[in-house]
């Protein structure tokens, strides 16, 4: 077979006059030399990790949306907790998987200091004092209906949602969480909370704000997770931010920290990357980034048909939102990694 080799043009430049002997790969090519000059990291300390709770003892449940993650008794989430203590992780986030029966219109259950989440709150803190326990005070797991405020002839109405949502704050600080993280986006409700928390004494309480939560496709698995899959009416547009828009993320974030937030968050995590580098850049604060549940069940579903490398893609995922601002990450993944980089 005749093999055509292009003549090498008369005059033409060597790769070190194209370069100006400026060659990239210098520093690629070797594992020592990629890791010396590696720009981000991810570590331990990037990790919390959420999980669910559920009414009961020695309960296991799996997600069927969500492989490897369970739904789990409060005596199950205490040895979670305890697990991820050891492997470092500082935090873990807490989502509640309410009885039906205890759901109303108005989500009044999440009042009650007896609720799942307040007990696992304080079962936590006896038995792993060390770790960082952040709660929701939003109404959705709470509501007959799904959503995560009150509602009222069809509009989810804000003045009243923000004044349930403050009471349950408070009593979800005193049960012992750390951070309360308030993911209902209704208007003014950073502000309540931080008057509430400070008048009752949780001073030390922090706030991250769900400052940017998108009306995104991607929770449906986590929906199923809490339960809430078939009974939300509608959507949630009316709260939740238009995943067009960049402008009005800042706006909200903006006005969340105006109002006593002390750390953002951007939700969903990787198809919100510009939100992430934005906010960090533009205000300077605490970012972190909810890898969400569909997040996390596209990779795991992908990795189980063969189709990727899931262990590979998902540190690759967390890496790029460390990359784009994150000074930390909810993940799913959490204990996986946190177990894979101890090792």
């Amino acid at each position: 077979m005749n093999r055509f080799t292009p003549a090498k043009p008369a005059g033409a430049r060597s790769v070190d006059e194209i370069t100006g002997s400026r060659r990239l790969r210098r520093m690629r090519k070797a594992d020592w030399s990629r890791r010396l000059v590696q720009e981000n990291q991810l570590s331990v300390n990037d990790l919390i990790w959420p999980i669910f709770v559920v009414d009961g003892k020695n309960i296991r449940e799996p997600i069927a949306a969500m492989p490897d993650v369970y739904r789990l008794s409060v005596d199950l989430a205490v040895k979670e907790a305890e697990r991820a203590a050891k492997l470092g992780i500082p935090a873990i986030a807490t989502f509640p998987n309410v009885e039906l029966s205890l759901r109303d219109q108005t989500g009044s259950h999440i009042l009650d200091p007896e609720n799942i989440i307040n007990r696992a709150t304080r079962a936590i803190k006896e038995a792993v004092p060390e770790i960082g326990i952040i709660t929701d005070a939003a109404l959705d797991p709470f509501t007959s209906h799904g959503h995560d405020g009150i509602l009222r002839d069809g509009i989810i109405v804000n003045d009243e949602t923000v004044e349930q949502v403050t009471a349950a704050a408070v009593i979800q600080a005193a049960a012992g969480a750390d951070i309360i993280a308030p993911s209902d986006m209704m208007d003014g409700r950073i502000g309540a909370i931080r008057d509430a928390l400070d008048a009752n004494g949780f001073q030390d309480v922090a706030i991250m704000s769900y400052a940017t939560k998108f009306a995104s496709a991607f929770y449906g698995p986590y929906r199923e997770a809490v339960g809430t899959a078939g009974l939300l009416k509608g959507d949630k547009k009316t709260y939740y931010i238009d995943h067009a828009n960049s402008d009005e993320a800042v706006r909200e974030a903006e006005q969340d920290l105006a109002e006593g937030a002390d750390m953002l968050m951007v939700k969903p995590g990787l198809p919100y990357l510009d939100i992430i580098r934005r906010l960090k850049d533009e205000l300077q604060m605490p970012t972190f980034a909810y890898q969400v549940s569909g997040e996390y069940s596209m990779i795991k579903a992908a990795a189980a048909n063969g189709w990727i490398d899931g262990e590979k893609a998902m540190l690759e995922s967390l890496l790029a939102l460390k990359r784009a601002g994150c000074d930390g990450i909810l993940t799913y993944f959490a204990p996986t990694v946190a177990e894979m980089l101890k090792g």
